[in-house]
């Protein structure tokens, strides 16, 4: 048996080639399947199955192209009623590719439809060698069942079923190998190791140590992170088969010309993933901040209409095709052209822009202490802010912007803070489409504000691949 691990950054999403003696499966795999195909030709196996742990909501899943390209089955719950080829599983059946044994799991939960894969290595021994838990479990943490908010409580009481009834009934060598780490949202608290054991799972797991079920349903169905919007829909996709990527249209390189006649049609919007300190500087006017080097993907899909096409305005080239492909992985499918040049062509064939001015911490402490007429807002989500925040902040989640803007008085100054500068700077991108004038951005947001001394550390800040929930359970 050789297994081999890939990771998305940004969205924190594991996926696994599980190789026998001459086949292989996928598990889970992410929309960009170039590189299974690559490692597979590379080891010299041939990829004959696909299996799906469930529907993904946080990303677009890569089945459709893989099976494509290679011919290979696609393996899915039985009830997640996939609309695209495929074998569906129910619990008890089995999987096997050469040495291998897959036995599958029901463990609803995280979603309605969620399976597990229990592996076997037949040439080595009769017992569990690893799980494949998909969202079920994580190193450190359980998967969310809040993501169908009707049957939240349902989901989270099936949730500790699989848990107890079926994961931990494994043996404690067993691997676990999960499809997400910490960065995802689709839990809370995450460690950063790809993968973990039952045995290490059972005895420190946060999570794992509420044993009353009524305790562990609450735990997850109260004062969970928001949801982003695509996540409402990435699983739908997945169920019916996402486009084929060869299928989309190429990315246009446009002059500024034809960038500024696309930019007339009223379902065309542009997106800026400059740096904040660049779109700070100047940017076309109405444009949303999306930094490329921020989580991109999961904001992109959480902000951005599903109903619009899009044109990109990018340091070069090569960040321009780099931000297609992270959008593509969440659902954005209708980039349709970039600004070749960036923002010096557009600057020097004179069209119109806009700026947000950028405040250092030292700039916005000045102005807390003193007798400055503004409204400092926290672009954070409610668990980091209540971690820490400045007196006198008013806390509007960034996404939410979108539609809280009229909680604020656009006649005054606007000040946005986040834990760096990022989310701040997207939140500053959706006021000004809403006629906001008085923007500031503060550049190190929260970071660089505790790191000049003027507040304590900020967890989450401080530890930006760890826990984002902190509580008595979770710390004792």
């Amino acid at each position: 048996m050789l297994l081999k691990h890939f990771f998305v950054p940004k969205i924190a999403h594991s996926s696994y080639i599980l190789a026998g003696q001459k086949s292989c499966a996928v598990i889970d795999p992410q929309r960009d399947i170039d590189l299974y195909l690559r490692e597979a030709r590379q080891l010299g196996f041939e990829i004959t199955h696909i299996l799906q742990t469930h529907l993904h909501a946080d990303f677009i899943s890569g089945h459709m192209d893989l099976a494509k390209q290679t011919g290979a089955k696609i393996y899915v719950a039985k009830s997640a009623d996939c609309t695209f080829g495929h074998v569906p599983l129910v619990e008890g059946d089995r999987i096997e590719i050469d040495n291998i044994l897959l036995d599958v799991l029901e463990t609803p939960g995280h979603t309605p439809e969620h399976l597990s894969f229990v592996v076997t290595d037949t040439s080595r021994g009769d017992s569990p060698i690893g799980v494949f838990v998909g969202d079920t479990l994580f190193v450190g943490d359980v998967g969310r069942p809040d993501l169908f908010p009707d049957i939240a409580q349902d989901l989270a009481g099936k949730l500790y079923q699989s848990l107890h009834d079926k994961l931990l009934k494994l043996p404690d060598f067993c691997e676990v190998y999960p499809a997400h780490g910490a960065g995802s949202l689709c839990g809370r608290s995450m460690g950063a190791k790809y993968q973990s054991t039952i045995g290490f799972e059972r005895k420190y797991n946060p999570a794992l140590q509420i044993k009353e079920k009524e305790d562990f349903i609450k735990s997850l169905t109260e004062d969970m992170p928001s949801a982003p919007d695509h996540f409402s829909r990435c699983s739908d996709i997945n169920r019916d088969g996402p486009d084929l990527l060869s299928n989309l249209p190429a990315l246009k390189r446009l002059t500024v010309a034809e960038f500024a006649q696309k930019m007339k049609d009223p379902q065309v919007q542009v997106i800026d993933v400059r740096s904040y300190l660049g779109f700070g500087g100047q940017h076309i006017k109405g444009s949303w901040h999306l930094d490329l080097n921020g989580n991109f993907p999961t904001f992109a899909g959480w902000v951005l209409p599903t109903d619009k096409d899009f044109l990109l305005l990018a340091d070069d080239d090569e960040k321009a095709q780099s931000s297609v492909v992270w959008a593509r992985r969440v659902g954005v499918d209708r980039i349709v052209g970039y600004l070749g040049g960036g923002m010096p062509g557009w600057l020097t064939s004179g069209y119109l822009t806009g700026r947000v001015s950028q405040i250092s911490p030292e700039d916005l402490h000045a102005m807390v202490v003193g007798e400055n007429n503004f409204i400092l807002v926290d672009v954070r989500a409610k668990g980091e802010y209540e971690e820490n925040h400045i007196k006198g902040a008013v806390n509007i989640e960034t996404a939410d912007l979108r539609t809280q803007h009229d909680q604020l008085d656009q006649g005054k100054t606007i000040i946005l803070i986040c834990s760096s500068g990022n989310r701040s700077s997207l939140g500053c991108s959706i006021l000004a489409q809403h006629g906001f004038d008085q923007l500031y951005n503060v550049a190190g947001g929260m970071t660089g504000y505790s790191a000049a001394g003027y507040t304590k550390e900020c967890r989450v800040c401080a530890n930006p691949h760890g826990s984002r929930y902190f509580s008595e359970v979770y710390e004792n």
